[in-house]
């Protein structure tokens, strides 16, 4: 049954109650109607001036719905700033353009709240058959303030396949220039290794040759400056060897010079009529001084004579050379003659060395080669052929330093104080090293008729190879006299040595004649020399009848052959 009153329910009652509106859930509202009385008052308070903010009153919930003709303009109630700061709403009166929010009826007399809600000054009807007239409603509680976070939410991309396309085709675009970029980095990259590899092998080169001395311009045919600037500047170990023969005696005398900085050995022979100067001052060969003076005299002579620097100096008599060819193994020599066997008895036997090329030779025909001198022939024949020897066995020795210095060991020699086993098998591996390898020759010092150095004629070997400077004959040097022993005393040789030097002269021995002669010469070759000569035959204390023009020796002024006649008491 719906409890729902209309207008006009109840019968008499019409005059007593009338139609507000609705609520929320769609039930009629009803309050007590007014008098006339009421009216007029209402009317009159409408009038006055108010401070309060009344009621839209254009079309209220007053107004008749059912247009009887009696409509009443009324105010439900002034909209009181206070009213609504306490929550307060009057159903009667509106906002600015806005209804107002009413509370809801209830049923049962209750509101929400627990507590009693203060009314308003006109009183709401009471409605027949209902729990009692309705409450104000309490005001309507704030909304709850939500807190939200960022992970309570989602977002979705929406997939562009545009967007992408656009992405693909720049990475590629951007892709592909960085690709040619860094093609072209590499390609100046490898052009400029390239420029800097041949300028370093260009400046390597020339380099090489300017300090090999072999730029155009710069070796000895070309121009004597640059030739000097270029040796000059190099390193080099030199060592003196001299060979002695035992068993039919001489010495042979060669120079074994290592360019460090070439890259070059070379074997120097020097000749036996080289003269040398000793210290004192007295004029030698140097066959004479390798037998007198020994080993240091005669090594510093040569640095005199030739510039050079000798380390140190190597005795080889001709049993040690036997003994370290057949350590090494035998050698091979393009020998130019026929050696004899010295051992043999008969004549017309076989030679022990045979002429031709790649012969191999043992200690024993090594020795009798590199000692073979043909009846007539020059020294320098026989020196050549030890240099050729040398150098075979250069070509066997070993090129470490170690093996080398166990073979110098291996021969016992007793060795000069200025070179050591160590050093002299260390020296001999790196020339080794050179004589295997093809940079090794053998070379000549000339020397003219009279034993002296001409510069120009040994420029080759001095100034290119030794690095030196060949000290060329001083013409304010004292007159050389060679003097030969023909009395029979060997002791007259000492003698007129003594005398001569005395005297101011300087001594150049000849040896010993054949044969004894009864009277003594003083001979001159050149009408210059006669006053010399003179001289000579005064200071030894023969008569001026013993000087006579004849041939001289080429290394000597004055040539003096002592006879029976020659009293050394008398110097």
């Amino acid at each position: 049954m719906n409890d729902r009153y209309d207008a006009g329910y109840g019968g008499g009652h019409d005059d007593q109650y009338e139609l507000v509106g609705y609520d929320e859930y769609g039930r009629p509202i009803y309050r007590q109607a007014q008098t006339q009385a009421q009216t007029h008052a209402q009317t009159q308070a409408q009038q006055a001036p108010q401070t309060s903010y009344e009621g839209y009153g254009q079309q209220g919930y007053g107004y008749d719905p059912y247009h009887t003709g009696q409509q009443q303009p009324q105010t439900y109630g002034s909209y009181d700033t206070s009213t609504y700061d306490t929550g307060t709403y009057d159903t009667g009166s509106y906002d600015t353009g806005t209804y107002g929010t009413s509370a809801p009826y209830d049923p049962y007399g209750q509101t929400a709240s627990s507590g009693q809600q203060p009314r308003v000054a006109e009183q709401t009807a009471h409605i027949p058959q209902q729990a009692g007239p309705p409450q104000e409603a309490a005001p309507a509680p704030e909304p709850e303030q939500r807190e939200y976070h960022t992970e309570q939410f989602s977002f979705v991309e929406e997939p562009d396949q545009d967007s992408e396309d656009v992405i693909d085709w720049l990475n590629f675009t951007e892709n592909r220039t960085e690709r040619r970029e860094e093609a072209k980095r590499r390609a100046r990259s490898r052009l400029v290794a390239l420029a800097v590899v041949m300028a370093l092998v260009a400046v390597g080169g020339v380099g090489y040759l300017w300090f090999a001395g072999k730029l155009p311009g710069l070796s000895s045919s070309d121009t004597k400056t640059g030739t000097t600037t270029a040796t000059g500047a190099q390193k080099r170990d030199v060592i003196v060897v001299h060979l002695h023969n035992t068993a039919k005696g001489g010495t042979s005398t060669a120079l074994l010079v290592d360019n460090t900085t070439t890259k070059q050995g070379t074997t120097v022979l020097l000749p036996n009529s080289l003269v040398l100067t000793d210290e004192d001052g007295t004029t030698t060969t140097l066959a004479k001084s390798v037998e007198d003076d020994g080993s240091s005299g005669t090594r510093d002579a040569i640095d005199t004579v030739l510039g050079t620097d000798i380390q140190g100096t190597w005795r080889l008599d001709t049993p040690y050379l036997q003994n370290l060819v057949d350590l090494i193994g035998d050698i091979d020599v393009d020998t130019d003659t026929d050696v004899p066997d010295p051992s043999a008895k008969k004549k017309g036997a076989a030679p022990l060395v045979h002429k031709g090329e790649d012969q191999t030779l043992s200690g024993k025909m090594a020795v009798a080669y590199a000692t073979y001198r043909a009846p007539g022939e020059a020294q320098n024949a026989q020196l050549e052929r030890f240099g050729q020897v040398m150098q075979g066995v250069l070509r066997k020795m070993s090129s470490d330093p170690k093996a080398a210095t166990v073979t110098v060991q291996t021969l016992a020699q007793i060795l000069d104080p200025s070179l050591t086993d160590q050093d002299l098998g260390t020296f001999l591996a790196k020339l080794a090293d050179l004589a295997k390898g093809g940079d090794y020759k053998s070379a000549l010092l000339p020397v003219q008729t009279d034993g002296t150095l001409s510069a120009q004629a040994s420029a080759s070997v001095v100034k290119d190879v030794l690095g030196g400077t060949a000290k060329s004959p001083d013409q304010d040097a004292a007159v050389s006299v060679s003097v030969q022993n023909a009395s029979g005393s060997k002791s007259d040789t000492e003698d007129a040595r003594v005398v001569l030097l005395n005297g101011g002269f300087t001594f150049l021995e000849a040896g010993t004649a054949s044969s004894a002669q009864a009277t003594s010469k003083v001979t001159y070759s050149d009408a210059g020399n006669k006053e010399n000569a003179t001289e000579v035959a005064k200071t030894l204390g023969l008569p001026d009848s013993s000087v006579t023009k004849g041939s001289v020796p080429g290394n000597a002024d004055v040539a003096v052959v002592l006879g029976q006649d020659y009293k050394p008491s008398s110097s």
